[in-house]
């Protein structure tokens, strides 16, 4: 008997790797090939293509295509409607499978509804991407971007809330403590 649940209206195509815990919803296709980690939860109409990877505790809303190249490192949040890329100069008469960049979304960040992330480019830990953005750069550790194109607008905690900085110095009210040094922010410690 499997260790996780699959809705009676979605596909996994075989073979593919998935962990204990781990729910898929309504009308879901997970396709060969792919990695999803323990306790992830894939919500309805969605579709993992060949060679994604998705890490322990991703939560994956609904209407998400996660194509082949992208890879989520445990506890990424993608939200309803997010849109991934996989070739920046796509052409329905060409074939460019073997241009597939790769996008890392790094442990702990989130995706906002309706952002699109394009292609080739690294979500750092713990960063918010604002419902809508559109990311066309690497995003730092912490940072909280907004826009099309996406442009930092702040930093936040691993906990999600929103750091003010003094002095390259923020405390946040769950009691993490920050240091903000050149556009790059470290966790410091706790109080």
């Amino acid at each position: 008997m499997a260790e996780y649940f699959v809705h009676e209206s979605s596909y996994v195509d075989e073979p593919c790797r998935i962990g204990s815990g781990t729910k898929i919803w309504h009308f879901s296709h997970i396709m060969q090939g792919c990695e999803i980690g323990e306790n992830c939860n894939i919500g309805q109409n969605v579709v993992i293509s060949p060679g994604v990877v998705l890490g322990r505790n991703v939560k994956i809303q609904n209407n998400v295509s996660v194509y082949t190249g992208v890879r989520c490192e445990d506890d990424v949040f993608l939200g309803p409607s997010c849109v991934f890329t996989n070739v920046v100069n796509p052409r329905s008469h060409v074939c460019r499978k073997d241009e597939y960049r790769e996008t890392v979304l790094q442990r702990g960040c989130s995706v906002g509804a309706n952002s699109t992330i394009v292609c080739g480019h690294r979500i750092g830990r713990y960063a918010l991407i604002g419902a809508g953005s559109v990311v066309t750069k690497d995003v730092p550790d912490y940072a909280l971007v907004v826009g099309n194109p996406a442009r930092v607008k702040g930093y936040v905690c691993a906990c999600g809330e929103k750091l003010d900085f003094c002095d390259g110095q923020a405390v946040c009210k769950c009691g993490k403590k920050y240091e903000l040094n050149e556009g790059t922010v470290k966790e410091t410690g706790a109080l």
